[in-house]
């Protein structure tokens, strides 16, 4: 299923942050990550998330550095702040709250509404 657009800009850059915080990545990395880890459902191509990348980078909530890849080139990997990570923790909050807003509306799996996988 294809996620719209307005939903896709506020799960998007929380993917992203929450990617970083478990290790860093170049951007490439992070596209497949993404679509590996949502089974497709947050799919973004690069045109996608370069664009979201720079937002983040200039909020100071990630920060870029270019490093010499196993294949020899350089590529620009990017790792989570500690602005970052506060962000990361608030935004986390409040996607609880709004997946809890909607399981009282009865639009969230039961799976959710029992506390399984989030």
């Amino acid at each position: 299923m294809k996620i719209e657009r307005e939903l896709m800009r506020g799960a998007g850059p929380v993917a992203i942050l929450k990617l970083l915080e478990r290790q860093e990545m170049y951007g490439y990395e992070l596209v497949e990550a993404i679509a590996r880890s949502t089974d497709g459902v947050l799919a973004m191509g690069q045109s996608t998330l370069y664009p979201l990348l720079y937002n983040l980078e200039s909020k100071s909530l990630i920060e870029g550095y270019w490093r010499d890849a196993d294949s020899g080139r350089e590529r620009k990997y990017y790792r989570l702040t500690p602005k970052g990570r506060r962000r990361l923790a608030d935004d986390t909050r409040q996607w609880e709250t709004l997946i809890r807003a909607m399981q009282a509306l009865g639009i969230a799996p039961a799976q959710l509404a029992a506390g399984g996988a989030a």
